[in-house]
This record gives C-alpha cells, structure tokens and sequence, in this order.
C-alpha cells in the first residue's frame, strides 16, 4: 500500500499535476480501493472543512496580505537606501547591507518570495552597478530571501503549528536566535567575498535621513515580535495588527494605495491562499486514508521499534528532507511530512520546537535546491539575462552554510529553545 501512494505520488508528479491535486486524487483513489468504496467519499467534504477550521490558520492569509501590502507599497527600496547608507563604507558594505535589508523585511513579510523579489529588484541592479560580481549578487539574494521563513513571523512556522498543534507564538520566538546566527555568518562570507569593493561613505546627514524614511518599516517587526513575546498580542491577533500597519503605512506615509494596486493585492493574495489552502486540504485527506490504514503509525512504530541511535533516524530525516527539497515546495513538505515525522521525533525524545527549527532550515534550502527551487525562478525573473545555472553557483556556498548550521543546532539545541524557555 505505502508503494501505491508513493509512487502514485511520484507519477503525478512528473506529469505535471499541481502537488493540492496530487494529493487529494491519491487520497480519493486510497479511499476507492483501500475503504469501503464510493461510501467513504462523504468523508471528503468533512476533512476539507475540519482541515481549515483551525483559528491558528486564520493568520496565514494576514500575513500574505501583509506581504503583498508591503511590497506594493516601497518599504523594501527606502529600507534598501537606509542599510546601503550606513553599512557601504565597510568593504563589500553593499552585500551586508543586502542581508541586513532582507533580515528587516523578513521580520516583516513572513515570506521569501515577497523579501526575495522586493529586496532583489532594488539590490541586483544597484550592486551590479558598483562592480559586484553578478553571481555572487544572485546567490547572495537567493539566499537571502530564504530568511523569510526563518526569522519570524513566518508562514511555514504557522503551517508547524497548524499541523502538529505546537504554539505558533513559541515558534516565533524560537526562530529569532537561529536567524540572526544565520544571518552574521551569511554577512561574514559575503563580505570576505567581496572585500575588494568599497564605496564612498555616506555623511551623516545622509544616514539620518535614510533612517527617518525607513523608521516605519523598522518598527513593524518591532510591534509584531514585541507584542508577541511580551504576551500583549497572539500570532493571530499579530497578524491583524500587521496588516493594519501595513494598509496605513501604505495609504498615510507612502500615499501610494490606489484602487489598482488594492485590486492587485487582493488578487495575489487571493492566488497565494488558495494555492497554500489546497495543499492543506489535499494533504489531510491523504492524511486520513494513510491513518486509516495505519501507515503513519507502522511507520513511527518501526522507527523506534529498531535498535538504531536515535541521530541516526535524525539524518536520515535530514537527507529525507533534502532529496524532497529538490522537486516539491516548502508548503507541500511541511503538510505532507509532518504527520510522520512530529511523532517519530516526540517518540525518539527530541524537542519539538528544536525540530521545527532545523526543519524550517531544510526548508530554506529547498527554496534554493534545483530543478525546482522557487527563489531560484524568482530570481531569474527579475531580469532574463539571468540564468539558473548561474544563480545555482552563487548560491551553492550559502547552502553549505545552512548546512553547517543545521550541524551546530543540532549539537546546541539551546540556540532555538533559549528564548523560549524564558517565556515559559
């Protein structure tokens, strides 16, 4: 049975049916063969209905709206103008102020696509402009839009908590450490890289001003993640807050809130909910019918059964995650994996949070893994002279340090659950 669904799985795939379909067809043709027939079809309704009627998911589209709101709306270019004043004087002071930008707006949007796309189509052509190597550029920003979902709040993380039924709120804060480490140690390559290239310092007058234009930017993080862990919001009521700030930033500072560009919002939040909520829905059922089945559970019962290092089931998951990295997106692993993973890792004695952490990571770099790693065509298109290749070999040491890092977290643990522990 698990080879039918794995390789249904796999054959869907490769003919090009969308991943949500994928899964709902294996589950409705599961539930055909495997229980009871056309009778188990009124489960689907059900399952649909009872895999979104979750309050923590109610988040997700705020944050995509936020998102969209934010990159519409030139946050992105003053940030961009406000870390290129204070960081150019520095050797590769570009490239650092790059990252620290894309470290902000994460804090922001919650999204990779939305920090890859608005920081990159400021920073490519300005770096380029200034002598920087133009693959190292692209690596460098596919790289840093994976921090999205790393640095809280984050999309993926609310997909965790969904699913596994962790706090999102806990999530968050877990994620902040691990992302500022990741962070200074992507700065410190890409300024020994591009060492050679400096800049004229900017005045200080210039620096000020910078900093006023980007001063409301700056504070959104601050009111999201404060609000956060000083227990004065939830991630949910967060999301609103975000997207009120956004919407206000948009129309009151920037007075660029037209009814084209609010249709233009709404419509790619729209597509990017649905898409995200039907991997949901199409992953529970097949959820179900594996439950049913009892495949999860013989799974999890082998796992632990066997007489194997509990670090060594651990790399396996890792090269697990890897290999499936390189042809789904972060979405459809988190919703697809989870129901087996989360209880193999409570059954081996892992910390949960800890987990979600390194998981996240792996999913940063499916997000740069080819043939389909998103940023990678995000990338590419913002400009057609840009080729995959060419940002694949950019990117190609980042990833070594992200898995490095997924090494140092997993022999210190503390660096995601520091901050956690003090707020319980």
């Amino acid at each position: 049975m698990s080879f039918f669904f794995t390789g249904g799985m796999g054959i869907l795939l490769v003919l090009g049916l969308p991943v949500a379909f994928t899964l709902g067809l294996l589950a409705v043709a599961g539930m055909f063969f495997f229980n009871g027939g056309t009778f188990a079809f009124m489960q689907v309704p059900i399952i649909a209905y009872k895999s979104l009627d979750d309050f923590t998911l109610t988040a997700l589209p705020m944050y995509v709206l936020m998102s969209q709101v934010l990159v519409i709306s030139g946050v992105g270019r003053d940030l961009y103008e406000m870390a290129s004043r204070w960081f150019r004087h520095f050797p590769g002071g570009l490239a650092i102020a790059t990252l620290f930008c894309c470290t902000i707006f994460s804090a922001i949007s919650g999204s990779s696509v939305a920090t890859a796309v608005t920081v990159g189509s400021v920073a490519l052509p300005e770096m380029v402009r200034r002598g920087y190597n133009k693959r190292h550029v692209l690596g460098l920003l596919a790289a840093g839009g994976t921090l999205g979902i790393l640095i809280p709040p984050s999309i993926p993380m609310i997909i965790y908590g969904s699913v596994t039924g962790e706090s999102v709120g806990k999530l968050f804060i877990a994620g902040i450490i691990p992302g500022i480490i990741l962070t200074i140690a992507f700065m410190i390559f890409s300024a020994y890289q591009t060492r050679h290239i400096k800049d004229v310092p900017a005045t200080w007058g210039e620096r000020l001003e910078a900093s006023r234009k980007a001063i409301w930017g700056l504070l959104l993080p601050v009111v999201i993640i404060g609000g956060i862990y000083a227990g004065i919001f939830t991630p949910t009521e967060a999301a609103a807050v975000g997207v009120v700030f956004s919407f206000a930033i948009a129309a009151f500072v920037y007075k660029n809130l037209t009814i084209s560009n609010l249709k233009e919002i709404m419509l790619a939040t729209v597509k990017t909910n649905t898409m995200i909520l039907f991997i949901i829905i199409g992953a529970m059922l097949l959820g179900f019918i594996l439950t049913i089945l009892q495949i999860p559970q013989s799974i999890v019962s082998f796992a632990t059964s066997q007489d194997i290092n509990p670090w060594l089931i651990f790399i396996m998951i890792n090269i697990v995650l890897l290999i499936l990295g390189m042809f789904l997106e972060t979405v459809s692993i988190l919703v697809i994996t989870l129901p087996i993973l989360y209880p193999i890792i409570i059954a081996l004695g892992f910390d949960p949070i800890w987990f979600a952490i390194i998981m996240i990571i792996n999913m940063e770099l499916a997000l740069i893994s080819p043939p389909v790693g998103l940023n990678l065509f995000v990338l590419k298109g913002l400009d057609k002279s840009n080729t995959i290749s060419e940002i694949v070999k950019g990117v190609i040491p980042y990833a070594i340090i992200m898995l490095v890092f997924i090494v140092v977290l997993s022999f210190f643990p503390e660096i995601a659950t520091v901050l956690v522990n003090n707020v319980e």
